[in-house]
């Protein structure tokens, strides 16, 4: 996994950041029910996201283990910041009414035990809002996701399957779903080659040196190479506690 500490102050340049948080945090807002109070984002960064998912009558709270993201997210969240690790919350049993974790479940090996925490922490009745099948969500069929594609995770960490299963062991049930663009991330061949090249795109980060330069190589190749492809869609879905 990147090392988020070191990465903290090129985060949000590096993800052309405000149209797609702003679209992130209103999809999870249209999934929150209206007469939620407080909300926890898990796994928050920099905070981009989190602060606009402020809205009347709604407090809202973040948590993330990374010292360099919290530094930068305290400028922005003040006094709602908490450090913390997204597997042992620290927060008591039953005592939100809403919990978002956006773009986290698959870095996680365990993200089964990150829905077992939001579940803890959700009173009954409460929502769970997290993005699923993310990998999946960048396949907008260009050449460059035809490429890109064989080396994905077969199993992923946030596979929807996955996360319905392990949120009904813990009285979580589907309650609705939304999708949103993540404005920026089409990838032109050219900078899916530089990724690859530098090592900075998961799932090909496995790949030896001669894998991967050849896989540059390949994308370099293709037609329009400065030219963006389409913008990836993420998915979110929406788990409420049982009463």
């Amino acid at each position: 996994m990147l090392d988020y500490d070191v990465g903290a102050a090129r985060h949000d340049a590096a993800r052309e950041d405000v149209p797609r948080a702003g679209s992130a945090a209103r999809a999870v807002l249209a999934l929150v029910p209206e007469g939620a109070r407080t909300l926890l984002d898990v796994g928050c960064g920099t905070g981009l996201v989190t602060e606009r998912m402020l809205r009347p009558g709604l407090r809202v709270f973040a948590v993330d283990a990374s010292a360099g993201m919290t530094r930068i997210a305290a400028e922005r969240l003040g006094g709602g910041l908490v450090s913390g690790d997204c597997r042992r919350l620290p927060f008591a049993d039953g005592c939100l009414d809403a919990v978002s974790a956006v773009w986290l479940l698959h870095l996680l090996p365990d993200a089964a035990a990150v829905v077992a925490e939001c579940a803890r922490i959700l009173r009954p009745g409460g929502v769970l809002v997290a993005t699923v099948d993310h990998d999946a969500g960048h396949d907008m069929g260009s050449d460059v996701s035809e490429l890109l594609a064989p080396y994905r995770p077969a199993r992923a960490h946030d596979a929807t399957l996955r996360v319905l299963t392990v949120g009904a062991e813990h009285g979580l049930r589907r309650s609705g779903e939304a999708r949103f663009t993540g404005h920026g991330q089409g990838m032109s061949p050219s900078r899916a080659a530089g990724e690859v090249a530098r090592g900075g795109f998961a799932p090909v980060r496995a790949l030896g040196p001669e894998q991967s330069g050849a896989l540059a190589r390949r994308l370099s190749l293709l037609p329009d190479p400065e030219v963006p492809r389409a913008d990836p869609v993420y998915r979110l879905l929406a788990l409420r506690k049982e009463a």
